[in-house]
């Protein structure tokens, strides 16, 4: 009998060949995890530059538009920074510890809160308060860096949050922001000093966040994209996940959430000057998933969305909608957060932000799982 030869059309062939996930290079995603790691600091620095330009414009002649500018350019470039959060915790340059040879990494000055504003100036009660009003203390980038968090965390001097007070002020309005008067930058006692500390804390967040820029470089020999891409790749893959789990399920699930909700206090909200803090919570959550589709802006890569799926695709596409689900909370959350704190037990508004809350702390255990599946270390640290 003669043999029939079987043609299969290549469309089908084609078909078949996508229903079964292709293995992933994990040296793959660890390599172009750093690019998109460089992408996102690149923008970031982009975007505080800009805010330099605006905050340098105001000063140089203060009026409402300026402070509007200035305004409107903080909360532009913290859109690009809050992403790049996805990146700390697992001793990248970012939180590098200090240790023989190298500097401590620079998220104490670049972002931290909450913020004891009588450390910095004035407060309602208290007009000679902080360092704007002690004469005695000279005003630069050397002085800010010794005093940041000198005696207490709350003690901060610098960074993004230094510089939203100085914005917008203390906040005593919870349906809206401060609302920081012009006049503290012309008229008002030590207006002069005022307008030198906006400027340098200012410009120490483009320093640092070119230096981050510089540290995930690509094509360089000695910066730490180098070395990142040096480690074994599932050493480098549980730091990333690391990162994920641990900005998701304690950063966000309780510092950010929890811990404000069980307070009540707007001291607890992030932003709390700019009432920026629904963003804030939204730009971390879609760090998070840039990292997990390997794409931020014009870049794209390979993320670990294929890597996860090459695994397990149901797996994969749960903590894509997972993540989805809880950007969607974030983006729905009353705003401002401060009335949200404000609100009575089990309203409407505070079980949305529970609901936020709880939501961050399921995808970081999905991230957990995934791990386990892939033979990957991926911790929650709690600092």
């Amino acid at each position: 009998m003669q043999k029939q030869l079987l043609i299969i059309p290549q469309a089908i062939l084609i078909t078949i060949s996508c229903l079964k996930p292709q293995p992933v290079s994990e040296a793959a995603v660890v390599r172009d995890y750093s690019l998109l790691v460089h992408a996102s600091y690149l923008q970031a620095r982009k975007d505080a530059q800009a805010m330099q330009k605006s905050v340098s414009d105001f000063l140089a002649a203060p009026g409402d538009a300026g402070l509007k500018s200035a305004r409107d350019s903080w909360i532009k470039a913290r859109v690009s920074y809050s992403q790049t959060e996805a990146f700390r915790f697992y001793g990248g340059p970012i939180d590098r510890p200090k240790s023989q040879g190298k500097e401590e990494g620079p998220e104490a000055l670049l972002n931290s809160w909450p913020v004891n504003e009588s450390y910095i100036d004035y407060v309602k009660g208290n007009p000679g308060a902080g360092i704007i009003n002690d004469p005695r203390i000279q005003i630069n980038a050397t002085t800010l860096t010794g005093k940041n968090q000198q005696k207490d965390e709350a003690d901060v001097a610098t960074g993004f949050h230094a510089i939203e007070f100085l914005l917008w002020g203390q906040d005593f309005n919870p349906a809206g922001p401060g609302d920081r008067p012009v006049s503290d930058y012309t008229t008002k006692s030590n207006h002069e000093r005022r307008k030198q500390y906006l400027r340098v804390t200012t410009d120490m967040v483009v320093t640092q966040l070119r230096s981050l820029e510089e540290d995930w470089a690509p094509g360089k020999e000695n910066n730490y994209a180098a070395e990142f891409q040096k480690l074994n790749s599932k050493v480098a893959l549980g730091h990333i996940l690391t990162g994920l789990v641990t900005l998701a399920g304690f950063e966000l699930a309780s510092e950010r959430t929890a811990t404000a909700l069980k307070s009540g206090d707007q001291e607890d909200e992030q932003s709390c000057f700019s009432d920026n803090t629904h963003n804030d919570f939204i730009n971390n959550i879609q760090g998070i998933l840039n990292v997990y589709e390997g794409r931020v802006g014009d870049y794209s890569g390979i993320g670990l969305d294929a890597w996860i799926k090459s695994a397990s695709p149901e797996m994969a596409d749960q903590i894509l909608e997972a993540l989805r689900s809880t950007k969607d909370k974030a983006i729905s959350l009353p705003v401002p957060v401060d009335s949200i704190l404000a609100s009575p037990k089990n309203s409407d508004s505070r079980q949305k932000l529970e609901s936020l809350s709880h939501a961050l702390a399921q995808d970081a255990k999905l991230f957990q799982k995934a791990g386990i599946l892939l033979g990957v270390d991926a911790r929650l640290i709690a600092e």
